[in-house]
């Protein structure tokens, strides 16, 4: 089982997938950057936590 993810943590992922899925890839690396370019979080555990989401939602949207 893994981390229940928060309601903003979601509501920011679904938003930069709507927005931007284009730049979005399957690797966590590359997405850390995208995020922290479109949101411009400074805290990085929110940051790394919606690369992260974003990069399971790739993921699973390619399977």
């Amino acid at each position: 089982m893994g981390r229940i993810k928060t309601q903003m943590i979601k509501r920011l992922t679904l938003q930069l997938l709507r927005d931007h899925k284009g730049e979005m890839k399957e690797s966590f690396d590359d997405n850390k950057v995208i995020v922290e370019r479109h949101l411009g979080i400074t805290s990085k555990k929110i940051r790394n936590t919606v690369a992260g989401y974003v990069t399971r939602q790739m993921k699973q949207k390619e399977a």
